[in-house]
């Protein structure tokens, strides 16, 4: 099987692995990643499947070495990674079992390594659209072509975490007029 993947997901709670896969270890500069990455070959497409959490669930959110699982897809060949999560509705109007497609985050976290671009290069990013709209647009059409609710738009805020937020926190998230929130 060929050690190479256009297509990267990072699983998230209740998602861990794909069948008929090859597994395989991945060496970063940033470290180990979360678990060894399973490559499978899904509707004629090579797929990365990686559990952000671990095959068991046993690295919290403020844990996960990110850095060295985008670094790992990077060095699989994936152009485009998928992120399934585990949200809670900040909104009425978003209910258990919709898909909101993000198109914005909020960053509430703290102490986390966010970067590749520690120096000594001084290298400023982008994020003002930090989700691609091309899979945005699939990921709306595939949802409404299952028949699930989906809403199109959405800002996540990412809290901290393994701490789920106080009440006056997510009254606040929630009258920013974000949807959805997570850790990861």
């Amino acid at each position: 099987m060929e050690k190479r993947a256009e297509i990267g997901v990072f699983g998230g709670s209740g998602f861990y692995s794909m069948e008929g896969s090859e597994a395989v270890i991945v060496d970063t500069p940033y470290g180990a990643p979360s678990e060894e990455i399973t490559l499978a070959t899904m509707s004629g497409k090579r797929v990365a499947f990686l559990p952000r959490h671990g095959k068991k669930h046993t690295l919290p959110p403020h844990m996960i070495n990110y850095r060295a699982n985008l670094w790992a897809m990077k060095e699989l060949g994936v152009s485009r990674v998928i992120g399934p999560c585990a949200a809670g509705s900040l909104q009425p109007h978003v209910k258990p079992g919709d898909f909101v497609i993000c198109n914005q985050f909020v960053d509430r976290t703290s102490g986390r390594k966010d970067t590749f671009y520690d120096g000594p290069v001084t290298t400023h990013i982008s994020t003002a659209d930090p989700f691609c709209p091309e899979m945005s647009k699939l990921a709306v059409l595939k949802a409404r072509a299952l028949g699930i609710t989906v809403h199109e738009t959405g800002t996540v805020v990412v809290i901290q975490g393994p701490r789920f937020s106080t009440r006056s926190e997510s009254r606040w998230f929630a009258s920013q007029g974000w949807e959805v929130i997570n850790m990861t």
